[in-house]
């Protein structure tokens, strides 16, 4: 099937969509990557999981070459409990609060309980509130309604709602006939999915290559530590940012000459480029403006890897993001055609 000359011939995004439906801010990943771990042992690998929860799985003995993306994603968390029976939050991650107001959201207790509520601005109603547009959004400046009939900090604390819990945003993940997926936290399940999609193309065959899914990336340490001993090189899949500033697009594999914290390895990155080439991989090379990965928490962390970035586009990153399997696939394929040369 084409569609405007785009194929579609793409992969089953099932496990795209179920990952995530599962709620995973920073500090909160624990479903998320138990469904990795029991979707990588059901294909006959065995994986592991690091002493901090992330997901390590070899496709052959002696890995030399990591491939990760992160599983962890933005969200929130009770900051305080206000008089009127609100909720102060404070965010995990780089959430933009323009773009989470009006968002439904869960809070998840200690103990297992789960909760409904909106995050509004404080007095929401533009038949009360006339500054209501031009009121800056802030922590200071909104709060999550919650959908229980509560009037006071005591109602609140009598459902088992306290400062710590965990605020989830739903994702409202929607695939469209075109290609285009639209979701929040595409950055970086798409990832995630990309890494799935190798597992299955690399099964049964004996490569010295590990995936790694890392949970604490939009917080600044989920690539620091983890990998297996005797890791030559870091193949980070992230999104590809899209903007003004950048050359990127949805429909291509990005891939990343450098971001805010330094240069990436300019071998690998000529590897990756000559290959897109060979191969006729869609892609773009591109210098992202305000960015960090994983990649470049390992080598704040001393970790003698030479490290490369890569991934699809998205759209309105930190927002109601959008990608196109097109984007994503062309990052599989290239990730399969540098496995195959590391390899050879």
């Amino acid at each position: 099937m084409k569609i405007a000359g785009i194929a579609l011939d793409m992969p089953d995004y099932t496990t795209l969509k179920e990952l995530v439906n599962i709620d995973s801010p920073s500090g909160f990943t624990h479903e998320a990557c138990d469904y990795i771990f029991d979707l990588l042992k059901g294909m006959g690998y065995a994986p592991e999981k690091t002493n901090k929860g992330a997901v390590r799985c070899a496709f052959g003995k002696e890995p030399r070459l990591s491939i990760a993306a992160h599983v962890d994603t933005l969200g929130a968390i009770v900051s305080g409990i206000k008089g009127d029976g609100t909720l102060a939050f404070s965010t995990i991650g780089g959430l933009s609060l323009t773009g989470a107001e009006g968002e439904y959201v869960r809070i998840c207790t200690l103990d297992g309980k789960v909760h409904t509520g909106t995050i509004l601005l404080n007095d929401p109603s533009s038949h009360t509130n006339r500054e209501k547009d031009s009121t800056k959004r802030s922590l200071e400046t909104m709060h999550i309604r919650l959908d229980e009939v509560v009037f006071s900090k005591q109602d609140v604390k009598d459902l088992g709602i306290n400062v710590g819990d965990l605020i989830c945003l739903y994702p409202r993940y929607e695939e469209l006939e075109n290609g285009y997926i639209k979701s929040r936290f595409l950055d970086n399940k798409a990832g995630c999915f990309v890494l799935f999609e190798l597992a299955k193309r690399f099964q049964g065959k004996d490569v010295p290559v590990e995936i790694f899914f890392s949970n604490f990336e939009e917080v600044g340490h989920g690539g620091t530590v983890g990998y297996s001993e005797g890791i030559e090189e870091l193949l980070v899949i992230d999104m590809g940012v899209l903007g003004a500033a950048c050359e990127g697009t949805e429909l291509s594999c990005s891939i990343c000459a450098k971001d805010s914290t330094g240069p990436y390895d300019f071998e690998m990155r000529r590897k990756l480029v000559g290959l897109a080439k060979e191969k006729n991989i869609p892609y773009t090379q591109d210098v992202y403006p305000y960015y960090g990965s994983d990649g470049s928490a390992a080598l704040r962390a001393g970790l003698d890897f030479r490290v490369g970035l890569i991934g699809p586009g998205v759209a309105a990153s930190h927002s109601t993001e959008r990608a196109h399997k097109k984007g994503i696939e062309a990052t599989i394929d290239l990730c399969e055609a540098y496995i195959e040369q590391f390899t050879a």
